[in-house]
């Protein structure tokens, strides 16, 4: 079986992405090492819990299925696209209500905790294209790039995270969550969020780099 691990790793993130998710509307990848040219991608339509490892669809960056006994994510442009960015090795695609409330407001996510480093100095919005199109692909391609970011809303859609790692995406979906929510709290308490500047978030990246065993 063809990117043996890399399906399994989608069968045990499935429930993360359950989490994270309602329905069956969100997605997640792991690609071949961080410069292959094929991944492991969500099926369509199926419960996380409806799938195992032989059933992961396969796909090359050309958007062939390669295996898989399943037809894999309508989101297929969208992975293919951002993987052409060799610094990415998984994704994580969701419709997360906090980050799909800033993403039908059509805000980004500016700097008001420092955690926001993990995925950049802001998250930006992608412009609104319908799902599953080569268009929104390019369009969240274009505001990661233009932001400098891991991350992206989508207009009117939901959220994307990108990362070395399926654990690090998960990981980080779950900060930009978390800080949607207490960025929109705040802002509902009547209070203005106070952000953190440029300086200040350097030196938080120059402490990361020290943090951990």
């Amino acid at each position: 079986m063809i990117l043996e691990s890399q399906r399994r790793a989608v069968v045990d993130g499935a429930p993360d992405l359950a989490a994270l998710t309602p329905g069956r509307t969100g997605n997640l990848s792991v690609r071949d090492g961080r410069d292959g040219d094929a991944f492991a991608i969500t099926p369509t339509g199926v419960p996380y819990d409806g799938f195992d490892a032989a059933d992961v669809p396969v796909v090359g960056l050309d958007g062939d299925q390669r295996d898989g006994e399943m037809v894999p994510s309508s989101e297929v442009p969208m992975h293919t696209s951002i993987y052409r960015r060799e610094d990415v090795g998984a994704i994580v695609h969701t419709h997360s209500p906090w980050s799909t409330a800033m993403a039908v407001a059509r805000e980004p996510l500016p700097p008001v905790h420092y955690m926001i480093v993990a995925v950049g100095k802001r998250v930006p919005v992608a412009e609104y294209a319908p799902y599953g199109t080569d268009e929104l692909a390019e369009n969240i391609v274009r505001a990661m790039d233009e932001a400098d970011a891991t991350a992206s809303f989508i207009e009117n859609h939901g959220l994307v995270v990108t990362a070395p790692d399926l654990e690090t995406a998960v990981e980080n979906t779950h900060h930009v969550e978390s800080l949607a929510r207490l960025y929109l709290q705040t802002r509902a308490a009547g209070l203005e969020p106070t952000t953190l500047s440029d300086d200040q978030l350097e030196t938080v990246l120059e402490k990361f780099e020290l943090y951990g065993q």
